[in-house]
């Protein structure tokens, strides 16, 4: 009985691990959306986006113009900014929304959209 204690703590320790770290195997299982623009559009929107970047011609210049990023930038880079943004650059200010591949995904599609 004394040794489950131990396997109980451990247990718990490490699912609070996982949600506080999040890490992608994670997000991807908990976190799926439908890979389409207006999928895209809606996770702009949640996550508030236009705060700090122009998107279609609407938003702050605090963070680059994000309208026509798909062409400026190849999906790998806008997929690293968008999964771990201190990764591509330490100082950033852009915050890590801690998103799945598949909302990634769909904020690119929505990047790609529009002109």
């Amino acid at each position: 009985m004394k040794k489950s204690v131990p396997v109980v703590l451990t247990i718990i320790f490490i699912l609070l691990l996982i949600l506080l770290l999040r890490p992608r195997w994670y997000l991807n299982l908990t976190r799926q959306v439908d890979v389409s623009p207006a999928v895209g559009a809606a996770l702009v929107e949640k996550h508030d986006c236009r705060s700090c970047h122009v998107i279609g011609g609407e938003g702050a210049y605090i963070g680059p113009n994000l309208t026509e990023a798909a062409k400026r930038e190849s999906e790998a880079t806008l997929y690293g900014w968008l999964a771990n943004p201190r990764k591509m650059r330490a100082s950033t200010a852009m915050p890590n929304f801690h998103l799945s591949d598949s909302e990634i995904h769909a904020i690119i599609a929505y990047l790609k959209s529009i002109q």
